[in-house]
């Protein structure tokens, strides 16, 4: 069984990171780019905003990269709760709490905390970077 409190620990963590990534919540389709060195650029892009909730797209955009070894993420923000969680990765679709392992499906058991970790992490790592990086278009 999954352990809520660390789950909504994670969350609220990603929630905050998102805002200092992105301060202005409000117009639609404003997106942020991150650049690492030259081969290397992520973008996080507002898809929809609501009263409680934003959704947004976290993407790799490297040209030489193969898309299926890209990371793609939706996120969702949810502002009255102030979590953040990831509601599709990879063009997967919504993830269930627990799995049952094995599945059809191979899903590890703890799929949607480990892409929220993940998230989490690529958050940070975005953070450390130096802000002339950032841009906004």
């Amino acid at each position: 069984m999954p352990h809520l409190p660390t789950m909504q620990a994670l969350c609220e963590h990603n929630y905050a990171r998102l805002l200092r990534l992105m301060p202005d919540l409000d117009p639609d389709d404003k997106s942020y780019r991150f650049a690492v060195g030259k081969q290397h650029e992520y973008k996080i892009q507002i898809i929809e905003t609501a009263r409680f909730t934003t959704t947004v797209s976290i993407s790799q955009l490297n040209a030489r990269t193969p898309q299926f070894l890209k990371p793609k993420m939706t996120v969702q923000m949810y502002h009255d709760a102030r979590m953040a969680e990831v509601i599709s990765s990879q063009n997967t679709g919504a993830f269930a709490a627990k799995y049952d392992y094995p599945n059809a499906k191979m899903r590890q058991p703890n799929e949607k905390h480990m892409i929220n970790l993940f998230l989490a992490e690529w958050l940070q790592f975005c953070l450390s970077l130096k802000s002339e990086n950032l841009s906004e278009t």
